[in-house]
């Protein structure tokens, strides 16, 4: 009877690990499929703006020209929702007088294709690419990401050089964040979108702003802090005491623009002491 039970038991656990690993895409991105609606951001000038990727889709951004000589925030977005649900955000950049470019992922707000880590990879360079087309220049692009879209950020910013690196609820990778939320599964093993941060971060040569609230409930703040201390100088952090998983919650996309007009005046002095 015991053995059986064992036998029983283990098959269960097969099953479930079996399941969890062919549906796990399922349980990291959370798309919404509708394509998203510009609004009143149309008369704030953002447009839209068609992205061709290497693997031959035509993805939609949406896209604010920056006003003459400033910079433009590349916003990656978090695993859920689309573009739509940030339209606050590209108001908040707008206002403070930034250029924003949000490129939208495949399989997301109606673009086609599938979600996955390499295929966000391709459309992030997509977007670099369009930026560049645009004749803006890297040390006039930010790369911000929230949450999932930390991920991409820091590998853009692994590859490419960029004014400043900003990320809102970091992770080390999304495989460490899978073994805590799983650990009676070999989460850590299975994953195949692992979005590693960690390895990647000490290549980065953009000014570092690391945000998170410390009762951070999607994302453990251990991880933001651990990031954190693994990324080069200049860094700054903002560990706030409450607020939830979005920066709204405590104020950090204020706290964003701030550290960014503080570089964009530390770029002006490096260049007049040149």
């Amino acid at each position: 009877m015991l053995i059986r039970l064992i036998g029983t038991g283990f098959v269960v656990y097969a099953l479930v690990v079996a399941t969890l690993y062919v549906f796990q895409r399922h349980l990291i991105f959370r798309p919404d499929t509708s394509r998203p609606i510009l609004g009143a951001l149309g008369r704030l000038g953002v447009g839209e703006v068609t992205l061709a990727t290497t693997d031959g889709l035509a993805l939609l951004t949406w896209y604010l020209p920056p006003p003459d000589g400033a910079p433009v925030i590349v916003y990656f977005h978090g695993n859920g929702g689309h573009l739509g649900y940030r339209n606050q955000r590209m108001e908040q950049f707008a206002a403070a007088g930034f250029g924003v470019f949000m490129p939208e992922y495949r399989g997301f707000g109606g673009n086609p294709g599938s979600p996955s880590a390499a295929g966000f990879y391709l459309d992030a360079q997509a977007a670099l690419d369009f930026l560049a087309s645009q004749q803006i220049a890297p040390d006039r692009q930010v790369f911000y990401g929230e949450s999932l879209g930390t991920g991409v950020a820091v590998q853009m910013a692994a590859r490419h050089e960029a004014m400043a690196l900003v990320l809102e609820a970091p992770f080390t990778s999304a495989a460490d964040i899978a073994q805590d939320r799983f650990p009676w599964l070999p989460a850590r093993l299975l994953l195949r979108d692992r979005f590693d941060s960690l390895s990647v971060i000490g290549n980065v040569r953009a000014a570092v702003f690391v945000m998170q609230a410390e009762d951070d409930l999607i994302v453990p703040v251990r991880f933001g802090r651990a990031l954190f201390a693994a990324a080069p100088e200049p860094k700054e952090s903002l560990f706030a005491a409450a607020g939830g998983h979005f920066a709204g919650g405590y104020g950090g996309v204020d706290a964003a623009i701030a550290f960014l007009r503080r570089r964009i005046g530390a770029r002006v002095r490096d260049h007049a002491a040149q």
